[in-house]
């Protein structure tokens, strides 16, 4: 059972750390790939966009700590 929080946190942090990273990485730039000028707009649009994508990611997550939660609350009384 410790494994399964040991790889829950450190998925947690991967997927933070990869949305903080991609999201300055649109903030900070002033072109896109097609030369378009970044506005203040299209930024936080751009930023919208990748936060649908990690939407599924952050409903796994969610979904196995509340596995982790249950299972390790049953195992605890068995100690």
């Amino acid at each position: 059972m410790k494994l399964s929080w040991i790889l829950w946190w450190v998925l947690t942090v991967i997927e933070l750390g990869s949305f903080i990273t991609i999201s300055l990485l649109l903030w900070f730039r002033d072109v896109d790939a097609t030369g378009a000028v970044q506005t203040t707009e299209l930024k936080w649009m751009s930023i919208g966009m990748i936060s649908t994508l990690f939407i599924i990611p952050f409903l796994t997550q969610i979904a196995w700590l509340i596995i982790n939660i249950v299972t390790s609350k049953k195992l605890a009384p068995q100690k």
